[in-house]
């Protein structure tokens, strides 16, 4: 069995890229500040001995709180995320710059939508838990 996941985001019609640097990261929170940003978040599970193809594309909208130049400064300098597309990490400090997600499976968010893999796993015959 083989497992791939890969995700994008968007700001409207602006891919959110990885910022690679605090400059182009702050210069995206700010962008991003009282706005969304939609994360498409694919995942595959193939098997080709067992026949297994599953395929699935996770949508999480993330609502941006806004935020003060003081607030990136602050995330950025202590979170460096910069290897994350948006410029922020949901599972650790990014959070508290949200005011709400919408998503049927929050680890998506994260890059892999666990809720939907173990159930493509089951499906496949594997016992999850």
């Amino acid at each position: 069995m083989v497992i791939g996941a890969d995700q994008v985001a968007a700001s409207g019609e602006h891919a959110l890229d990885k910022p690679r640097d605090a400059a182009r990261c702050r210069a995206q929170l700010e962008r991003l500040s009282g706005g969304t940003a939609r994360f498409c978040t694919a995942c595959v599970v193939l098997g080709v001995r067992a026949g297994v193809r599953l395929a699935h594309v996770d949508t999480t909208t993330v609502f941006m709180r806004t935020l003060t130049a003081g607030e990136i400064e602050r995330y950025v300098s202590s979170e460096r995320p910069f290897d994350c597309a948006g410029g922020f990490k949901a599972e650790g400090l990014g959070v508290a710059l949200f005011e709400r997600i919408e998503s049927q499976d929050p680890t998506a968010l994260i890059g892999l939508p666990l809720i939907w893999l173990a159930e493509a796993l089951r499906s496949a015959g594997f016992p999850v838990p």
